[in-house]
């Protein structure tokens, strides 16, 4: 949700139609994060002033605003500039030109923010400024931090920037990713985040002489406006020798919400941490913390990049969705590249090895996610039950935390997030952690917030997955726990047969994949028939149960029409009494274990005038008879067969939200990355 990117040249010169371009364009890589109104600002042509530009709406309309503008130079070129932009998901306040960010600290622009997240206790602090005399324009909770920061400078003119910032951010709870500019502290950036991710991108155009930039740790009294002091962890004679490596003579800066917004720039960042403070100042980059914890690192290093500009492009597809759902021949190949060996039928997951004993000991696996995450657990949970013989648990995060549910130091806890940072996900990662459990991370994200706190995990390697619904990731992550029940079952005996069935289908699902794929004009004539509806049902039992939720969210997320996953097993105990000639209804029949009590289900439907559209095998002519209508998928082991039978979904939900004229990449009200509660 929401999304931040700061750019900052050190005697670089550039034109501000360049500086423009550059915010503008890292605002259009974050418009899949989800958004309702953007903005940016930059200094005045004397450098005296800061300017703000916001606009209700998409990027593109802010863009238009911005380049159509009178007031600016665009010829004028500056050898050092700071600009910060963003992209706001309304949570206080209505979308509309006031609340966009940036928000101001006064009618003079002396300190303007951006911020993603949401402050719990901004009344708190509002009451106190307003008592201070400051009058608010906005329904923001952003605004408080603006003015808090000029609150305390005019109380401590003496503090540097930095040491502003981290006196703020002591004030605020909740969670943040934050980004300053100030008229005050002309050429500088100072960034922070508690629970919000947030990295800066490093590029010169000469090759640092370190990967590490040290941590300095500040040492404060307690009072609520105490002032940090500097405490180097190093000798100050090597402090200077590492910050000469971030002190090129030319350098840019690129603050960002995510890795998409700066690898067109830059490959090199580093990831900030919660309550790091990074502050540029002279093209000098500093990270600080106030207090130093434990195990607290001497340095943040600086990670390469391996994601190309081409992942982050939609190529020759229309929607980044379309372009994801064809790419997932390629995606499961990845997750599973040097992790399955098929000519000696053994698995390995390096990020896990050392901590298999341990799982192998434990009293229960649990598995906490949300939306498509949590539906990837419900799909793999039958076979984790039984390939390791354990009790497994599947959690949604929200609900994991309002139970305050029972947590013990012999538990073993999956996390299961596409980018790493949900809000919910991540909170119960840390309830669980803080009561001993074993914490096992499953992420597309490498660096993200759940990656960084597991105590060990398993990256998906789905590559960059653009639209808010998740298709590629959701499969990826299917395939990630089939791997993990297949280590965890490498030396039984009796389970050899099965293991070498599943890792056989492993094999040659990428080619299965391919197949399922070529049903995409079948299933975009089937939409049409469709999209015109108001509801629709899916069902299935066993282990395409998984395929009916995760099909039912993709047909409300993407088409806004109502839809409901059901439990074939269930239909007889309340659904069926929504069955008639007029609902459309999907029907998913293998020929699994639990094959005849789905053809029990699909007869009942029948027999209700019911017109049932069925996902089947190859080949079922007995399944095709009792349907309106079918589409028809390879057979595979009954545990993978899910990730054959969602893709007719995904793809079926993809072509009904294109006919009804929806933002197939970017759903009304939702975001990709959900870092608030």
């Amino acid at each position: 949700m929401c999304g931040i990117f700061a750019y900052l040249n050190y005697l670089t010169p550039k034109t501000r139609k360049e500086i423009l371009t550059l915010l503008v364009g890292g605002l259009k890589r974050l418009e899949y994060r989800g958004y309702d109104s953007a903005g940016v600002a930059l200094d005045s042509a004397d450098s005296q002033e800061i300017l703000i530009v916001r606009n209700q709406g998409k990027v593109v309309a802010l863009e238009e605003k911005i380049f159509n503008s009178t007031d600016l130079d665009f010829d004028q070129s500056t050898e050092s500039h700071v600009g910060i932009a963003h992209t706001r998901w309304a949570t206080h306040g209505v979308p509309s030109e006031v609340n966009s960010h940036p928000q101001r600290s006064d009618i003079d622009q002396g300190f303007v923010v951006v911020h993603n997240g949401i402050v719990t206790n901004y009344k708190e602090v509002k009451t106190l400024l307003q008592q201070r005399g400051y009058v608010f324009e906005s329904e923001t909770d952003t605004e408080v931090i603006a003015k808090l920061v000029h609150h305390l400078w005019t109380q401590h003119p003496t503090y540097s920037f930095r040491e502003l910032v981290e006196q703020v951010i002591q004030q605020l709870e909740g969670a943040f990713a934050l980004c300053f500019k100030s008229k005050y502290f002309p050429g500088e950036c100072v960034a922070t985040r508690r629970g919000s991710p947030l990295l800066v991108g490093i590029k010169t155009k000469t090759r640092l002489i370190t990967d590490h930039v040290p941590i300095l740790y500040g040492k404060g009294d307690h009072r609520p406006y105490g002032r940090a002091t500097e405490v180097p962890l190093i000798s100050r004679a090597d402090t200077s020798t590492e910050f000469q490596s971030m002190v090129a003579k030319e350098v840019e800066y690129f603050f960002a919400s995510d890795a998409s917004a700066v690898i067109e720039h830059t490959n090199r960042v580093i990831y900030i941490e919660d309550d790091d403070v990074a502050a540029v100042k002279d093209g000098t980059l500093n990270i600080h913390r106030l207090r130093r914890c434990m195990d607290d690192p001497h340095a943040r290093e600086i990670t390469t990049l391996k994601v190309e500009i081409q992942q982050i492009m939609k190529g020759n597809y229309e929607y980044f969705m379309q372009k994801e759902i064809f790419e997932q021949p390629e995606s499961v190949v990845n997750t599973m590249r040097g992790r399955l060996n098929f000519q000696n039928n053994t698995v390995t997951l390096g990020g896990i090895t050392d901590y298999i004993p341990d799982i192998k000991r434990c009293r229960r696996l649990m598995l906490i996610g949300c939306g498509t995450s949590y539906h990837s657990a419900v799909a793999t949970r039958q076979l984790l039950e039984e390939l390791t013989e354990l009790p497994v648990m599947v959690e949604l995060a929200s609900d994991f935390l309002d139970r305050h549910t029972p947590v013990f130091r012999d538990d073993v806890c999956f996390f299961i997030s596409q980018s790493g940072e949900t809000a919910d996900t991540l909170m119960a990662l840390r309830y669980c952690k803080g009561r001993g459990a074993l914490i096992v991370g499953i992420t597309n994200t490498v660096g993200s917030s759940i990656c960084r706190e597991s105590h060990c995990g398993v990256h998906i390697n789905a590559g960059p997955e653009i639209g808010v619904a998740s298709t590629k990731a959701y499969t990826s992550q299917f395939i990630s726990l089939v791997m993990f029940a297949l280590v965890m079952s490498e030396d039984r005996l009796s389970l050899r047969q099965r293991r070498k069935d599943i890792i056989e289908g492993l094999k040659n699902l990428d080619n299965q994949i391919r197949e399922v794929l070529k049903l995409d004009n079948k299933v975009k004539d089937l939409a049409k028939s469709l999209y015109e509806f108001k509801s629709l049902l899916i069902m299935a039992r066993g282990y395409n149960f998984a395929t009916c939720m995760e099909g039912a969210l993709k047909v409300k997320e993407l088409t806004y029409m109502h839809s409901e996953g059901i439990m074939a097993g269930e239909l007889k105990h309340g659904p069926l009494a929504l069955v008639d000639d007029s609902m459309p209804i999907i029907m998913i029949v293998m020929r699994d274990p639990v094959y005849a009590k789905c053809m029990n289900a699909l007869q009942q439907v029948t027999a209700r005038d019911g017109k049932p559209i069925v996902i089947c095998e190859d080949g079922d002519t007995e399944t095709k008879s009792l349907a309106a209508r079918a589409l028809e998928v390879p057979k595979t082991v009954d545990c993978l067969q899910g990730i054959l039978t969602v893709i007719p979904m995904q793809l079926l939900s993809f072509h009904i939200a294109v006919l009804r004229g929806c933002n197939v990449d970017c759903p009304r009200n939702l975001a990709k990355s959900v870092t608030v509660e």
